[in-house]
């Protein structure tokens, strides 16, 4: 683990006894307990997660809401101080440059949240397309970030402390809040398909607050979770990630991410592509013999080939083992497909994404 990054929580991993991995040149947990018990945790009662590996960038100046408008595939243009957007980059020709949160912090003061295995080459592309009225800068290593998720995460930040009122909305965030002392920028926003927050504190914070959730949590039930649980709860959520349902080679309208692609914006970069007609979907998928369908395993419908796995797990809070897939647009109308498993063709039926909603 000597050459790889570590986030500011590395030592608290190691004493929490996480098993720890490589992921994308980054020493992270992939679990400490069990994935499927750190799964459950988040969708019954609540967990803790460190991802102070995600990349931000602070875009600020008199151009910054112009800049970031034609950067990204959202509208933006509406946006008002404390509110959250997540958007699609794409390149001229459609293929996504990455998936980011857009947090409006003033009119000529943003904050975007990268995924972290791209964090330099998004901040390369950010450079690239900046106007002289725009100052980028690179924040990353200052920041650290933990996601509190699930049904109790409310119980966890007041038995904590919160000094203000805690964000209610979706998609909107306070900035300098303090949480069991910390400051932190808090963001009701999340990778679960649970309700939480997630909260941005300086790098030398990260073990204060973390280990105060820990014991404000303790009676809640709440597991520090790993990459293991995040994998399998978004995926549950049917929420994207980049390099599988996302990529330079998959365009967000492929990837059934219409809400956020804006066609109506004068302009933005990848528009022209996006507007063509799309020739493959992201579609849903349950396996009805046993087996998993993992990534790249090919998809056939009627005989042919239509497709591929881009993601394909068991599902602990439904039961069963589910699998996301990109098939041709023709090849999307069918009730039952063969993914290819170890040589042999599964069956499974097509089934509506998201694979799982929270209880309201």
């Amino acid at each position: 683990m000597d050459n790889l990054k570590k986030t500011p929580l590395y030592d608290t991993h190691v004493k929490l006894n996480g098993k720890m991995v490589d992921f994308g040149g980054w020493a992270l947990p992939v679990q400490y307990s069990s994935i499927i018990d750190e799964h459950r945790a988040v969708r019954e009662r609540v967990g803790l997660f460190d991802v102070s590996h995600m990349g931000e960038v602070m875009v600020s100046g008199s151009g910054a809401r112009a800049y970031i408008q034609n950067l990204v595939t959202n509208d933006i243009s509406n946006m008002k101080p404390g509110r959250v957007r997540y958007s699609p980059v794409c390149y001229e020709n459609g293929g996504t440059v990455d998936d980011v949160l857009v947090y409006m912090l003033a009119d000529d003061k943003y904050l975007l949240v990268v995924n972290a295995g791209n964090t330099d080459k998004d901040y390369e592309w950010f450079q690239r397309h900046a106007p002289g009225d725009v100052t980028l800068e690179n924040q990353s290593a200052a920041w650290a970030q933990l996601a509190l998720q699930g049904p109790l995460f409310k119980d966890v930040l007041d038995r904590a402390g919160c000094e203000g009122d805690l964000p209610v909305k979706n998609y909107t965030f306070v900035e300098n809040m303090k949480v069991a002392g910390v400051p932190c920028l808090v963001s009701v926003t999340g990778y679960t398909g649970e309700n939480g927050v997630e909260l941005y504190c300086a790098a030398h914070d990260a073990e204060r607050l973390h280990a105060a959730l820990m014991d404000a949590g303790r009676e809640f039930g709440l597991l520090p979770c790993g990459l293991g649980a995040r994998d399998t709860l978004r995926f549950e959520a049917s929420m994207p990630l980049y390099g599988h349902e996302l990529s330079s080679e998959i365009t967000p309208m492929e990837a059934g991410l219409n809400f956020a692609v804006k066609l109506n914006k004068e302009s933005f970069i990848g528009k022209a592509a996006l507007n063509a007609p799309v020739k493959r979907v992201r579609i849903g998928l349950k396996l009805i013999d046993k087996g998993i369908a993992r990534e790249h395993a090919e998809v056939f419908a009627d005989g042919r080939n239509v497709g591929f796995v881009t993601s394909g797990s068991p599902a602990p809070a439904l039961g069963g083992n589910y699998a996301m897939a990109l098939v041709s647009a023709d090849g999307a109308g069918y009730d039952e497909y063969d993914i290819v498993v170890r040589g042999r063709g599964i069956k499974a039926q097509r089934v509506e994404l998201p694979f799982y909603k929270k209880a309201k």
